[in-house]
């Protein structure tokens, strides 16, 4: 079982970088007088975050395997 306070951090943690992102590109928008809505910038900002979560999450699991496999060989 996770625990639920590795839960809340994670949602948290989630929650404040896709903020981030979704204001960093609708404040990109305005300044290059290109501006999208602010649901459209939410929207690809969760896709970003969707993006970067997968990544990391291969990157941890191609280290673990990496790791585990040079441990088996010898």
């Amino acid at each position: 079982m996770t625990d639920p306070t590795r839960v809340r951090r994670l949602f948290w943690s989630l929650t404040a970088w896709w903020i981030l992102l979704a204001t960093g590109l609708w404040l990109l928008g305005q300044a290059t007088n290109q501006s999208a809505s602010p649901t459209a910038c939410a929207a690809s900002a969760a896709f970003l975050l969707a993006i970067g979560e997968a990544g990391d999450w291969l990157r941890r699991r191609r280290h673990h395997y990496r790791t585990t496999r040079r441990f088996r060989r010898h």
